[in-house]
């Protein structure tokens, strides 16, 4: 069935409720689900006039906005495949990609037009379509479709037809190619569904695409937050907070580091959100501080902490009151970061740590004795409909998938284990672990243990030349001999050798809440630090 469907279905349902809601210029812009159904078809229409036939690719440069979603619907209802790339990504990096994917259209903002006059690799796509603004030459404009009659036909999609394609960060490599079927997207869908418990009528301040896209699905309004979305951990606050206090959303899914700009703000301010009946961050980690503080401001709120990854997404969740003293006691003292139980839609299993060796075919009767048992820490991996299965061109597939008989599992990449009531524990990435005299670390619950201080904002742990080194980010007043002396007291069983201080951590450009390790590093390189003591 062709997703475009289920919006199709919230026509019928609730045609007049607004669909999509967004601040532009100040003012509210909305568009209801008929409004929706409708102008997607007309923009189908112009699509079709173009010739573009199911399976081509179409590369969209817009933020999240109605105009983004008419032109995602109208690829959907051709059996187009909606394609994405980081539009900041190297020029060269953005040649190989175009070069792979070759794309029959680019789509985008007026700023994202002026790209193909800083890429040859975007300029050769035959057709462009701006969505709002100025025409350059050889340009349609996306209002142009409004003359249009509607295109009635839906394209017959069978479960395996790609309907999106999008390219992971690529930092150290040549980006891969995630795609993601239409039957992907409907199970993916009923995934969310269940996981966030979307309700027809709410309305959710959202700032992740393809929740947005799952709200559609499921008669939930989207009230688009009045943000930079590409810096979320740099938006301003302010009209963020207005916009929830105008607009009464009932529900917010962003990252931590977008709440982590609304807390302090509303804290100051005196502010409450009150409308708010469910949180859900993810992205990135969630330590319990978070969701505790968010209760500050939103105390009317469920606060859930999600976990899952760009080729599966949810796996886990977890509410804030499921967490209980003994969990955040584990949690200090090196057990990982409680992520909660993973979701009905996925399997999930542990296996011994791999490294960046491939996975062989495995019968299930081996997989069956290869998989660890509860509290023996290694690789997750999972499956299930929404988790995906290849990638473009098979490109990095050895290295991150592997069959057991028919079915295809995906290696996330994460250490952790599951504790006798089947909750998942994460330990970071398997790669990181610290294998030297001193015995076996995962950096990650070092730092789930030091963000239990409520004055630290975010943790880091490196070895460098041998050396473990905790880096702490806090407020310059906070750092001090008895802050020192508390970590080296609590996180005495990670025998650290040194605790530096700083003003920022570097940080992910995407979520702008991961550590950026390269970065790190570099910056450790730079200071000076004394040898251990003799014998560790």
């Amino acid at each position: 069935m062709n997703i475009a469907q289920l919006l199709i279905d919230q026509d019928r349902l609730r045609g007049t409720a607004p669909a999509i809601q967004e601040i532009r210029s100040g003012s509210l812009h909305q568009i209801t689900f008929q409004e929706l159904n409708q102008r997607s078809a007309q923009v189908a229409a112009l699509l079709r006039e173009l010739e573009l036939q199911p399976g081509e690719r179409v590369l969209i440069f817009q933020p999240m906005s109605i105009s983004l979603y008419l032109v995602l619907l109208a690829c959907f209802r051709l059996g187009l495949v909606a394609t994405f790339l980081d539009p900041s990504a190297p020029a060269a990096q953005i040649a190989a990609c175009c070069e792979r994917v070759q794309p029959v259209a680019f789509i985008g903002s007026p700023k994202a037009q002026l790209l193909r006059l800083r890429h040859r690799a975007i300029r050769q796509i035959p057709h462009a379509i701006v969505t709002a603004g100025i025409l350059l030459p050889r340009t349609y404009s996306l209002s142009s479709a409004w003359d249009r009659q509607p295109w009635a036909e839906l394209w017959d999609a069978p479960d395996p037809a790609p309907a999106l394609l999008t390219f992971t960060s690529g930092s150290t490599a040549l980006p891969k190619a995630a795609i993601r079927t239409h039957g992907f997207l409907q199970a993916q869908h009923r995934a969310l569904q269940e996981a966030i418990q979307l309700r027809p009528g709410e309305i959710d301040l959202s700032t992740l695409p393809i929740f947005a896209l799952a709200n559609l699905a499921s008669g939930v309004t989207t009230l688009i937050a009045a943000a930079d979305l590409r810096r979320p951990g740099a938006i301003d606050p302010a009209p963020v907070v207005d916009q929830i206090q105008r607009y009464r959303p009932t529900r917010a899914a962003a990252s931590p580091a977008f709440f982590e700009r609304l807390i302090p703000y509303c804290q100051t301010q005196g502010y409450q959100l009150d409308s708010l009946r469910q949180i859900y961050t993810g992205g990135a980690p969630v330590f319990p501080c978070l969701l505790q503080r968010l209760q500050s401001i939103a105390p009317q709120a469920q606060r859930i902490a999600l976990y899952g990854s760009t080729e599966a997404e949810p796996i886990a969740h977890i509410h804030h009151d499921q967490i209980q003293p003994t969990d955040l006691q584990g949690m200090s003292t090196g057990k990982g970061l409680l992520t909660g139980p993973p979701i009905p839609q996925i399997t999930l299993r542990i296996l011994p740590s791999h490294g960046d060796h491939p996975i062989a075919p495995l019968t299930p009767a081996a997989f069956a004795n290869l998989t660890l048992p509860a509290e023996h820490p290694g690789e997750i991996v999972v499956t299930g409909d929404h988790v995906l299965t290849g990638y473009l061109g098979r490109t990095g597939d050895e290295q991150t998938k592997f069959r057991v008989g028919d079915q295809i599992w995906h290696r996330t990449g994460d250490a952790g284990y599951l504790d006798g009531s089947g909750r998942l524990w994460l330990l970071g990435r398997d790669s990181a672990q610290i294998q030297d005299h001193k015995g076996c670390l995962y950096p990650f619950a070092v730092e789930s243990a030091a963000m239990q201080i409520q004055t630290i904002e975010r943790a880091a742990l490196i070895q460098h030349h041998g050396q473990r080194v905790l880096v702490i980010q806090c407020p310059r007043s906070q750092q001090n001999p008895s802050l020192q002396s508390t970590l080296r007291r609590i996180l005495n069983w990670a025998r650290l050798d040194h605790i530096l201080w700083t003003a920022k951590i570097p940080v992910d450009r995407r979520h702008n809440a991961k550590v950026n390790y390269p970065a790190l590093r570099q910056w450790i390189a730079t200071r000076p630090l004394a040898p251990p003591p003799a014998g560790g």
